[in-house]
Parts: structure tokens; sequence; C-alpha cells
């Protein structure tokens, strides 16, 4: 018995004929979809103390269950103590099953756990049907164990679609159960 992700089986069997009555489509192909979800962290720590970096590589393989590979700075900013090449963050693109499986444990364990959370902005599209969000603490997610953290940072995650608008995209999370503010 081979088994599918939770999520995945939703969509094709719940998602995509939702949003093709609600958008018009002619086909199932036009009907937007996830393709990839894009975890990333900038260390700004990264420049004094180079071992927060792999910790943060550390948590964030953890978190993704993928490895985390490490970003290197583009050019160097003499205010900021940063030379070209040095590493200064930490980042990881899931796609297919592991996608679906992170987009399932963001949203019913990790943001549920955030304190005083009364849902995601809808305002964080950038025009062409992506989304990105910000989350402040990597806490929130089960996998990390409290005891072992040495500082507490953020993690902007982005959800990229195939959704020519930031409506369609708004429809495609929204059925997946992203909670956003009313």
């Amino acid at each position: 018995m081979s088994y599918t992700v939770r999520l995945k089986k939703f969509y094709k069997e719940e998602i995509i004929p939702q949003l093709k009555e609600q958008f018009e489509y002619s086909s199932v192909m036009e009907v937007p979809k996830l393709t990839k979800i894009c975890i990333n962290q900038g260390l700004g720590q990264a420049t004094q103390d180079k071992k927060v970096v792999d910790v943060a590589i550390e948590e964030m393989t953890t978190i993704a269950g993928q490895k985390a590979v490490a970003t290197k700075a583009r050019k160097s900013i003499s205010n900021f103590k940063l030379r070209e090449g040095m590493t200064i963050g930490a980042r990881v693109t899931l796609r297919d099953d592991k996608m679906y499986e992170f987009l399932d444990r963001l949203i019913s364990v990790a943001l549920p756990r955030v304190r005083d959370f009364r849902g995601v902005s809808d305002k964080s599209f950038d025009g062409r049907g992506n989304y990105t969000l910000g989350v402040t603490e990597q806490i929130i997610f089960p996998e990390i164990n409290i005891d072992k953290v040495s500082r507490i940072g953020g993690m902007d995650i982005t959800f990229v679609t195939t959704a020519k608008t930031d409506a369609e995209a708004l429809a495609l999370l929204k059925a997946f159960g992203i909670p956003f503010k009313k």
C-alpha cells in the first residue's frame, strides 16, 4: 500500500473542483497549484559568530525535513562589517510531497502555537500570485527542542503558486486552510 500525502489528495479531490467552479476555468490545467515553498532565514549575527549559521542550518533542516543550505553575501558592506562571500543565512526549497507535508504541519500544528494568533495577513502577495509569510520565532515548530535553542530567530516562508493574480492565489491558499485574518 502506497502512502499519499493528505493535502496532495485534498488538492486533487476538493480544491481543484472548487477553484474551477469559482473562477470558471475551462480546463483543469488552468487551476492554480502550489509549486514550491521556500524557507529563508537571514542571520545578522553571523558576521560576529560563525556558529550561528551552523545552528540555523541544523534547525531549518529539522523543521523542513530536507537539508538546508547556507546563503552567502553577494556584496561587501562596510557598515555591517560584511564581506563578499561571507555566510549570512540559511534557506531550503521544498517541492512535491515534502512541500505538502510541511504545509500540513505549518497549518495544523505550528501556526496555532503562535502567541496571540489572530490569523496571517492577506497583504503579503507580490502581484504575481506568490505569498510570503513571516514567522517571528522558530520555536513554534514542534520539531525544535526549546531547551536546546540558544537564540530565537524568525524566518520567511514563501508560497510560490502558478496563479496569475493575487485573488486566485488567495483563494488557493484559503482552500488549503491557511488562516487569513478576517
